[in-house]
């Protein structure tokens, strides 16, 4: 596992004073800091052991063990390709350089900070369920679409709504069988939310993809799926790199569930392939 120093970062500003204080704490000496016990950390950094906790809650991991890990398995493998903004005229050998650094290191911080357990439960609830809404808005409801697109072809009974009105119609009519995916990158969507609340209100098992950090989508999702907390260029070209972030997330649930279900989905595709050369050919 690794991810723990990109976690830390991105959530260092929202976190409460002495939680701050430990994360900095970290990110300045990570390498001291993963041979301490909870206990050394706190006084080392001026907090307590508590407060360590505390921040290993507010990071939503599952204890201080798995930001050592996570934190080690950064240090094991420190080259990055860093994110950089464009700059005014700037040549287009430059920019092309620019937009697949910032998408590889999107995708980068994204797959340190998966936990298989998340993608496993996320993987056997959609392949169990008897549909499936996706809710997106904005950019995310491209990655929706693409979803909905995706697990179609291996016959799963998939909706994506960007419209609030048809999704809560949707939703209404589910239940605890059925799965309703909300995407966001910020997590604080208020048609996701609302959405979200319908779907638990009727029962419904639900998914929340956001970026990493609690929000409210993560807060009263069954299951989160996180993605990294892209920094977007100045000229936020349709999200650029949260949007490829989900897209990934979206991809690796599909391998999960097909290599669940290898023999049957090959089948599925293979059909769907048919019967689309078919048309191609008339």
């Amino acid at each position: 596992m690794k991810g723990g120093l990109t976690i830390l970062r991105e959530m260092a500003n929202t976190l409460p004073p002495s939680e701050k204080k430990l994360a900095d704490y970290i990110l300045e000496n990570p390498e001291d800091s993963i041979m301490l016990t909870a206990l050394s950390l706190g006084k080392e950094s001026g907090t307590s052991s508590a407060a360590v906790i505390r921040l290993c809650k507010s990071l939503g991991l599952k204890g201080f063990q798995e930001l050592k890990i996570r934190v080690a398995g950064d240090l094991q493998e420190q080259t990055g390709y860093g994110y950089r903004d464009i700059e005014p005229n700037d040549k287009t050998e430059n920019l092309i350089e620019k937009m697949t650094s910032n998408t590889i290191q999107t995708i980068k911080e994204t797959v340190d900070m998966m936990r298989e357990s998340d993608l496993e439960s996320a993987a056997d609830a959609l392949s169990k369920a008897k549909s499936i809404v996706i809710i997106g808005f904005g950019a995310s409801y491209i990655a929706a679409k693409d979803a909905e697109q995706k697990f179609t072809r291996i016959d799963k009974f998939v909706q994506a709504f960007s419209d609030v009105h048809m999704g809560a119609t949707a939703i209404a009519n589910k239940g605890p069988d059925d799965v309703v995916v909300g995407i966001s990158f910020s997590g604080k969507t208020k048609q996701v939310i609302d959405l979200l609340e319908l779907a638990k209100q009727k029962n419904v098992k639900t998914i929340g993809i956001t970026k990493t950090g609690k929000s409210p989508v993560s807060n009263i999702t069954d299951i989160q799926l996180h993605t990294s907390a892209a920094k977007e260029a100045t000229f936020r070209s349709g999200a650029t790199s949260s949007r490829m972030a989900q897209l990934h997330v979206i991809d690796i649930l599909l391998m999960v569930i097909a290599s669940n279900e290898y023999e049957e989905i090959i089948q599925h595709l293979d059909e769907t392939r048919e019967a689309i050369t078919a048309l191609k050919q008339r």
